[in-house]
């Protein structure tokens, strides 16, 4: 222990910044955005030592602080970012809920199928005739609820 604690002292302020450099290293090289934000701790705690001389321990117990806050916070940011860039992933069907349609084959017995862009959709409902026009009005699994335009 003494030893790091010499090596720390050594360094002075810069072990800081290389670590920051070796942290950044390893981010460039795995491209998982985890060393980035020790990285960035890193270099926060050393622009922090080259106006505020404190001792090692504080040093290192702001590392890990900075450190949780970032990793915390961007993965919170990348899950929110994930449900708005996409909202209905993994609901594909959801997406289509108010719009209105024309039934390329009619509706009988209650089913029947629309054509989407380049996808063919399950359609229930009231029984209709070709080229009616529909509304989806729900989603019963990979089902659409529909109804008739009026």
């Amino acid at each position: 222990m003494d030893m790091l604690a010499d090596m720390a002292g050594a360094l002075g302020l810069w072990n800081w910044w290389v670590l920051a450099g070796l942290l950044l290293v390893a981010e460039l090289l795995t491209g998982t955005f985890f060393f980035l934000w020790l990285g960035a701790a890193a270099l926060a705690v050393g622009v922090m030592a080259l106006f505020w001389d404190s001792s090692w321990q504080v040093q290192v117990t702001l590392f890990a602080v900075f450190s949780i806050v970032l990793l915390a916070g961007s993965r919170l940011l990348i899950k929110r970012e994930r449900e708005d860039a996409e909202p209905f992933l993994n609901r594909r069907a959801a997406r289509h809920v108010g719009k209105v349609f024309t039934l390329d084959e009619p509706i009988r017995g209650g089913r029947g199928r629309i054509r989407i862009d380049d996808t063919i959709w399950l359609v229930a409902g009231p029984d209709a005739m070709e080229k009616t026009q529909v509304r989806v009005t729900g989603v019963d699994g990979a089902t659409l609820q529909v109804e008739p335009v009026a």
